[in-house]
C-alpha cells in the first residue's frame, strides 16, 4: 500500500472515529498531513506527474530514514485538480482543516492556483509556496507575509538571460541593435518579461517583439514562425508551458531558426518540452533553477530507503528529469520550513503561521544543502522576513538530445535592475489592496 492509500485510508478510519464520538485530533496528533493538489488528468499531465510523485516520494523518505520530523510521521493528502483553478480552491478548502493545527503550507503547482488562493491563504495565515512562479511582488515578504516565490520571478529570470546573451554579444554595450523575440502564451504569466525588456530597451537599446500564442493555438504555430523568419531577430526567448514550447521548437526548425539561439524560461526547459520535438530539439536553450540527473546525494537515500525496498511513487524512468527534481525542491523546502519551525515551537504538527516562521528563518545554505542531499541540484537561498525569494539563481542547460547539460555558471538575476522593479511593483500593489507593512524587526 503507498502513502497516498495510506493516507486515504487513514482519514476514512478517522472519520469513522469521529462518528463514534472518538476524538480526531487526539487520533492525529502526532501525524501531520501535507496537501497535495496534484494534476495527471489533462493536458498539462505530462509536467504534474513526476513533480508530484517526488514530492510524494521525498515525504515517504523523511518517514522511512528519519521516522518523520522530529517524530513527527507525515502524510500526503493528494487532490486532482486537472490543473484548474476551481478545482484547486476546492481541494485547498475540502482540505484546509486536514489537521487540527489547519494546514502547514501549500504547494499549489500551478500559477493559476496560486494566484486563486493568495486572499483565502491569507485569511487562514497559510504559505502558499511558489518557486520560480506565482506573484512575484510576494518576494517582499514585509508586505506579503504569506506568499513563498522562493528562488526568484520572471523579471529576475528575464534579467539573468539577458545577462547571458550580454555575456555572449561581449557585455551590456555591445547589445544596442540586437533584436530579442518574445514568444509567449498569451497570459498574465506570458507577459512578465515585458517590463524587463522595455527596460533593457530604454537602457541598452535592444528592439524587441512580442509574439503571442493562445491557449487554443499552441499546436498550430506556423503563422508566428513566418512572421519569425521575416523579422530576422538575434534571439528569440520562450515563455510557454504544455504542448507550446515543442510545437515552437519544432516550428522553430521548420523555419531554420537557430536552434541554440530559441531559449526557454524555465518552465519551457523540462523533459517533455524537448523529446516530443526529436531532432529539432538539439541544441536548445533553457533556463533551470534545478539540475536535472541523479547524481545527488539524496537519490542514494531514496534509493536506499524508498526505491531500494519498492515502496516509491514515482517510475524509474521520470527520476532525475528536471520536474523530478523540481518536486524533490519543493517538498524538501516546505518540510524543512516545518522543521525549522518546529525547533521554536516544539517538535509537534506545527501551523501555517509557525511554517511561516520557519521559512524566514531557515537556511539552505550551501552546508545545509549537503546535509540533506541536495548540494548542486540548486543554489543556496536565505529567505528572510522582508525577502521571501532568497537571491535565488538560474543557469542556462542545452539539449544535446538524449540530456540536459550546463552551459552556464549560476546567474543572479536580482540586482539594482530587477530588484527596483519588484520593490515599487509590490508597494503599489499593497497600496491598491491596502496592505501595511509588517515589522521585521521583531523576528515573528
Amino acid at each position: 500500500m503507498n502513502i497516498v492509500s495510506k493516507c486515504v485510508l487513514s482519514i476514512a478510519l478517522l472519520s469513522a472515529a469521529a462518528l463514534a464520538g472518538k476524538s480526531v485530533v487526539a487520533a492525529e496528533n502526532e501525524r501531520q498531513g501535507i496537501l497535495l493538489p496534484s494534476y495527471r488528468i489533462g493536458p498539462f499531465a505530462p509536467n504534474g506527474i513526476g513533480q508530484s510523485d517526488a514530492i510524494i516520494d521525498y515525504v515517504t523518505l523523511l518517514n522511512e530514514r528519519d521516522g518523520g520530523l522530529n517524530g513527527t510521521k507525515l502524510f500526503i493528502q493528494e487532490c486532482e485538480t486537472q490543473y484548474d483553478n476551481e478545482r484547486g480552491v476546492e481541494c485547498y478548502e475540502r482540505y484546509k482543516n486536514l489537521n487540527p493545527v489547519g494546514l502547514s503550507g501549500v504547494l499549489p503547482l500551478s500559477a493559476g492556483i496560486g494566484y486563486a488562493l493568495y486572499d483565502r491563504a491569507l485569511a487562514d495565515k497559510v504559505p502558499i509556496i511558489t518557486p520560480g512562479y506565482g506573484r512575484l511582488q510576494g518576494a517582499v515578504g514585509k508586505l506579503f507575509p504569506y506568499e513563498f516565490p522562493i528562488v526568484g520571478n520572471d523579471w529576475e529570470q528575464t534579467t539573468a538571460i539577458m545577462t547571458y546573451i550580454a555575456n555572449k554579444a561581449g557585455g551590456f554595450d555591445k547589445l544596442k541593435g540586437q533584436k530579442i523575440g518574445l514568444v509567449y502564451l498569451d497570459s498574465a504569466y506570458g507577459k512578465e518579461p515585458f517590463p524587463v525588456l522595455d527596460e533593457m530597451a530604454k537602457r541598452y537599446g535592444i528592439e524587441w517583439k512580442g509574439y503571442p500564442i493562445s491557449a487554443a493555438a499552441m499546436v498550430e504555430q506556423s503563422s508566428t514562425w513566418l512572421q519569425i523568419r521575416r523579422d530576422k531577430p538575434d534571439y528569440v526567448l520562450i515563455w510557454g508551458w504544455g504542448v507550446m514550447t515543442p510545437t515552437a521548437i519544432k516550428q522553430a526548425a521548420s523555419t531554420r531558426f537557430p536552434i541554440d539561439r530559441l531559449i526557454g524560461n524555465w518552465w519551457s526547459a523540462a523533459e517533455p518540452d524537448v523529446i516530443p520535438a526529436g531532432e529539432a530539439a538539439k541544441g536548445y536553450v533553457g533556463t533551470t533553477f534545478r539540475m536535472p540527473g541523479t547524481d545527488f546525494d539524496v537519490y542514494k537515500d531514496l534509493e536506499k530507503h524508498v526505491f531500494g525496498p519498492g515502496k516509491g511513487a514515482s517510475k524509474a524512468q521520470d527520476r532525475g528529469t528536471v520536474l523530478y527534481n523540481q518536486g524533490l525542491m519543493f517538498a524538501m523546502i516546505l518540510t524543512e520550513g516545518m522543521r525549522t519551525a518546529q525547533g521554536k515551537f516544539g517538535n509537534h504538527p506545527v501551523s501555517g503561521d509557525q511554517t511561516r516562521w520557519g521559512l524566514e528563518n531557515g537556511n539552505f545554505s550551501e552546508a545545509r544543502l549537503k546535509q540533506l542531499g541536495f548540494d548542486g541540484l540548486f543554489a543556496p537561498i536565505k529567505l528572510s522576513c522582508a525577502d521571501h525569494a532568497g537571491g535565488g539563481k538560474l543557469r542556462l542547460i542545452q539539449w544535446d538530445g538524449k540530456k540536459w547539460n550546463a552551459i552556464s555558471d549560476w546567474l543572479s538575476g536580482t540586482n539594482d535592475f530587477s530588484k527596483p522593479l519588484v520593490q515599487s511593483s509590490a508597494e503599489s500593489l499593497a497600496k491598491e489592496t491596502g496592505r501595511a507593512p509588517r515589522d521585521c524587526s521583531t523576528g515573528n
